[in-house]
């Protein structure tokens, strides 16, 4: 399996960088996780994924590639919304799923080309698809583009790690983006440890003084 590691370069640059990120490094070594370099494919799953457990999200992925054998904008476009829906899922995630194989299909998404875009230029055309918002274009350009500077501030998790690591009791969007200015241009390695640091275990005890 494919997994998305940026390498000893950007734990060295972030480390030096930032005191607490490199706190952060030496707990946890070096953290990596899957790859789906597959857009498309990737694109169904994010759709399939929202708002319901893993475990359901494995059962209705794993029932629609059953049906589907291939997770194609070709396969996507033969069935029919009923016919996706029937794998567990909503008729709007359904549906959302058949808009996207329609935008493929017609070249009004050009997967092949979206490689070569700037990062907000990829937000602006995943995020024009219905069911796909800028969070989950971000987690795509992550995970399946390998965009090593992604750092979402619509990911609670994120947010949460990053008031758990620098033992903030706030986080105002101008105190995030200075953290995103520092951590730049590695914001999707911060973002794995920053996740790793979300965890319960880590956050706030009361009358805790942030540090800058």
């Amino acid at each position: 399996m494919l997994r998305v590691d940026y390498g000893s370069k950007a734990l060295s640059w972030l480390a030096k960088k930032d005191k607490r990120m490199a706190e952060a490094i030496e707990r946890f070594g070096v953290i990596s996780r899957p790859m789906m370099p597959d857009l498309f494919a990737a694109l169904v799953r994010n759709i399939v994924d929202q708002q319901i457990s893993t475990k359901a999200a494995l059962t209705v992925n794993n029932r629609l590639r059953a049906l589907a054998v291939a997770i194609t904008p070709a396969t996507m476009e033969q069935l029919t919304a009923e016919q996706i829906q029937s794998c567990g899922m909503s008729m709007r995630k359904a549906l959302y799923i058949k808009g996207a194989a329609t935008a493929v299909m017609s070249g009004e998404l050009d997967l092949a080309a979206i490689g070569g875009y700037t990062d907000q230029e990829v937000i602006a055309a995943l995020s024009r698809l219905p069911g796909i918002g800028v969070w989950t274009a971000e987690m795509l350009m992550m995970f399946s583009m390998g965009r090593p500077d992604v750092l979402s501030w619509g990911d609670l998790a994120i947010r949460r790690g990053m008031m758990n690591l620098y033992r903030h009791t706030e986080l105002p969007r101008e105190r995030f983006e200075r953290y995103r200015r520092r951590y730049s241009p590695y914001g999707s390695t911060a973002s794995l440890y920053l996740w790793a640091y979300s965890a319960p275990e880590f956050s706030l005890r009361p009358v805790i003084r942030s540090s800058k």
